[in-house]
């Protein structure tokens, strides 16, 4: 059985492709979904792949990757990643590691976004190379 990797994705992911695709490229979930599935069969591992617009959705799946001992979550917080002291507080109330992933480099934007709540728990973060910034945060957890 495969080691498994939960992948979450925060609100307003959902509208890949088509929300400011100038920032955020021109993959939607589906097309990341399908990249980071074949991306896995070659490393060993299993994708379970999520999306929700609800914080509380996103703290419930950190606590069940935990209790499913999964290998290691790729989160992408979406907005609250700026905002969400409630998923730092799961993050550090759970042993999997999590990976902080971006599309785009929060750095290079918005004076607001400078700041990642998520980042300060997260064992690292990928940001700015597009859906590339999963497959590399894949990568990584399967060398974790």
């Amino acid at each position: 059985m495969p080691d498994t990797v939960f992948v979450l994705n925060g609100p307003n992911l959902n509208l890949l492709g088509i929300r400011e695709p100038e920032v955020y490229g021109r993959d939607t979930l589906d097309d990341i979904a399908a990249m980071l599935e074949e991306s896995a069969k070659r490393l060993g591992l299993e994708i379970d792949l999520r999306q929700s617009n609800h914080e509380g959705h996103l703290i419930d799946w950190l606590h069940e990757a935990n209790s499913k001992k999964v290998r290691a979550v790729l989160f992408n917080p979406g907005g609250l990643t700026h905002t969400s002291v409630a998923l730092l507080d799961a993050i550090k109330s759970i042993t999997v590691p999590v990976i902080e992933v971006h599309l785009s480099n929060p750095h290079a934007r918005e004076s607001f976004r400078h700041r990642s709540y998520v980042g300060m728990g997260a064992k690292g973060t990928i940001a700015g190379f597009g859906a590339r910034s999963y497959l590399l945060a894949l990568d990584a957890a399967a060398k974790l």
